[in-house]
């Protein structure tokens, strides 16, 4: 399984109503913590009733904690979009 498959079964347990998980790796050939293959560098855009009255750092908390297992392996950097429906 892919890492964006994981990334993307991980945040399933948001129920979020809408999910893009990017792999921008290519985008960071050459940089830090790149590797042959990519899936290194992603970026995340969630919205989720979850996250309703949840403060940005509590949002990237709840997100970061579902895909902590993902750091030990080959990901190397995660940009963040969370939001709550209708922000």
């Amino acid at each position: 399984m892919s890492v964006k498959e994981r990334i993307t079964m991980a945040l399933a347990a948001l129920d979020p109503t809408d999910l893009e998980v990017i792999d921008e790796s290519e985008r960071h050939f050459g940089h830090a913590g790149w590797k042959e293959g990519g899936e290194t560098h992603f970026r995340v855009r969630v919205t989720s009733p979850a996250f309703a009255g949840k403060s940005r750092l509590d949002r990237h908390r709840m997100v970061n904690a579902l895909v902590a297992e993902e750091f030990k392996g080959r990901l190397h950097a995660f940009a963040l979009e969370a939001r709550a429906p209708g922000e």
